[in-house]
């Protein structure tokens, strides 16, 4: 997620991706389709006053576009040597593309075009590709034919032609990230699913886990129970680059450890108290987050400031320069309760099973941005003379976050900030900048009481999912998920237990609709679907292809169903694919009561790698 003036590239409203449509009979095999762009602007700068128009709909002059952009940069390797091939095409050999006319080429390295009569027996018996033409505002797709190797990948116009990743390709692409792991402590969590995948490059998302287990000299319960866990899951939503995220990733969890540590251990002493109150619980997670991004951003000044060296200002300030939003989840195995601590607009949703048997969505976390009532509130009075401390959703009229780790512009005072760029380097402050600081890494934290008998789970992501996904049909895909994996793995008695009881038959997503028992108003809605002009029924957007729940709930928000649609997605590279989808990070964690082993596995046949090290 970009959101830095000087950085991001990202829409104000996002391009809108066209559906593919489906080649009709009689059409020829170079017909292509426009996924169009409305708007363009910075997520973190003021909104752009110039709207980049383009038809939503199928033009005519769109399959002479992709052919004259094919013809004039998808040049072909013509191999002279017999001996070596490229990458498997045949010596000598060429490619046609098809789906227009070309007029006005006259680079002698353009391949053949279609014949104004018709395609040739031999071109007939071609193998066909589809390709995508990526211009500043728009998307075409056509179809080439031939296999040798794209030699140039960008036109003589500036428009990237790349070859499109086949459904196999993308599904690959899809799983080069995704973790699973199978805990067997007897806890209450049984599993936990991880997939990324990045739109930036390299990806600004992170994330982390970790458990912790809690002597009873520390974790007192009043039943005098054996010792506890701690559990945390984290995702990170990074902007302006990954160093903050990165930075969250190392540490977030060791703070807010260190602070409960206190916490529970001041209970504990004190015999007439026993257990540390939820205010004061809270309380620590709050303070884990605050002290980290203190030290992010005003002890990394002092630190610079003493050092006096511009290699240590480049290693220290960076965090601080960049930003990111952090979102924690706590969950505590005696008492059961889960702790949600929310800074910035990464959002978390617990599933639970009602009594029709389907599933009710209920949201854990709002998202704070400038567009959120409540936040624009605070801030209003917090900075009371300032009518612009929130523009057009907007902190300042740049930041969209109203919480975040880093992003010290908003933070720094105006003379720490001219002080930073007149001995180093920094950015330039706000135009608006007044009163810092208008940007706080305080957490907005809530508490769950979770029934692991009923197979409660989360999601937890970054908001490149829930731009692209309702609550309830994330929640609905989760429970779609586990039917198919329960009727799989039906008649079974082994490992996967914890998905009995869930079994239902359903058609479509098994979700109570408006089922959610908390005011979402501070929720932003799935935009994407709007923009990509996503109208399919539940039941013909999405399918179940993937053992691991979290990569389930990528590939239907990228598409589902439409492989056009992901394998178009997924295809496009960075800067590009900035324009249509956001970094993704998911995690969903399954509460329930499985076998006690007491470790914490690997769950290799929804893991990319066999080897990867323990969380525990």
């Amino acid at each position: 997620m970009r959101r830095a003036a000087i950085q991001a590239c990202r829409t104000l409203r996002r391009p809108a991706l066209r559906k593919f449509a489906r080649a009709r009979p009689g059409t020829s095999v170079g017909s292509s389709h426009v996924l169009g762009a409305r708007a363009f602007s910075s997520r973190t700068g003021r909104a752009s006053s110039q709207v980049l128009h383009s038809s939503m709909h199928l033009r005519s002059f769109g399959y002479a576009l992709v052919s004259t952009a094919v013809a004039t940069g998808a040049y072909y390797a013509l191999q002279g040597d017999s001996d070596n091939p490229v990458d498997g095409a045949s010596p000598k050999s060429s490619a046609s593309v098809s789906g227009g006319q070309t007029r006005g080429l006259t680079s002698s390295s353009v391949v053949s075009t279609a014949n104004p009569e018709g395609p040739s027996a031999d071109q007939l018996t071609e193998s066909t590709r589809r390709v995508l033409v990526a211009t500043p505002d728009s998307i075409f797709s056509g179809t080439i034919r031939g296999d040798a190797p794209i030699a140039k990948d960008t036109d003589d116009y500036g428009r990237k032609v790349l070859e499109m990743l086949t459904p196999e390709q993308a599904t690959s692409k899809l799983r080069r990230n995704e973790e699973s792991w199978l805990v067997g402590r007897g806890k209450g969590v049984v599993r936990y699913d991880i997939v990324q995948i990045p739109s930036n490059d390299p990806i600004e998302d992170d994330h982390a886990e970790k458990i912790i287990e809690v002597p009873q000299s520390v974790a007192s319960t009043e039943d005098g129970s054996a010792n506890s866990d701690w559990m945390f899951w984290g995702v990170f939503d990074g902007h302006s680059g990954w160093i903050t995220s990165a930075k969250l990733r190392n540490s977030l969890i060791s703070f807010v450890a260190r602070e409960l540590n206190s916490t529970y251990k001041s209970a504990v002493a004190d015999p007439a108290v026993k257990l540390p109150t939820s205010e004061s619980i809270d309380k620590a997670i709050k303070a884990g987050f605050l002290r980290l991004d203190n030290e992010i951003v005003n002890e990394s000044v002092q630190k610079v400031m003493k050092a006096q060296s511009k290699r240590v200002a480049a290693e220290l300030l960076a965090p601080a320069l960049a930003g990111s939003c952090g979102l924690l989840s706590f969950y505590d195995s005696n008492s059961k309760l889960l702790r949600v601590a929310c800074t910035g607009d990464s959002r978390a949703v617990l599933g639970r099973r009602t009594s029709s048997g389907n599933w009710s969505a209920t949201a854990l976390s709002t998202d704070q941005t400038g567009s959120n009532e409540e936040e624009a509130a605070r801030l209003r009075k917090e900075h009371p003379d300032e009518p612009y401390v929130t523009r057009n959703g907007r902190i300042l009229g740049g930041l969209e976050p109203s919480r975040a780790f880093g992003d010290a512009v908003y933070k720094w005072s105006i003379e720490t900030q001219k002080k930073i760029k007149e001995i180093y380097f920094g950015r330039t402050p706000p135009a608006l900048l007044k009163t810092p600081p208008y940007v706080t890494a305080e957490p907005i934290v809530t508490t769950t009481k979770v029934e692991p008998q009923k197979g409660d789970f989360v999601v937890m992501a970054t908001d490149g999912l829930w731009e692209m996904l309702t609550n309830e049909e994330v929640v609905g895909l989760v429970g779609q998920w586990l039917d198919a994996q329960a009727e799989a793995k039906k008649g079974q008695s082994t490992a996967n237990a914890w998905l009995k009881g869930w079994f239902g038959q359903q058609k479509g997503l098994p979700i109570e609709k408006n089922g959610a028992s908390v005011d979402q108003s501070g929720q932003r809605a799935p935009i994407r679907q709007q923009q990509w002009g996503v109208t399919a029924k539940e039941n013909e957007r999405f399918v179940v292809e993937d053992k691991n729940v979290a990569t389930h709930l990528v590939r239907n928000a990228l598409g589902g169903k439409d492989q056009d649609q992901l394998c178009a997605l997924l295809t496009l590279p960075s800067p590009y694919s900035r324009r249509y989808r956001d970094d993704l990070t998911v995690q969903v964690i399954f509460f329930g009561e499985g076998e006690n082993t007491g470790a914490v596995t690997l769950n290799r046949e929804a893991s990319a790698h066999s080897e990867v090290k323990s969380k525990l």
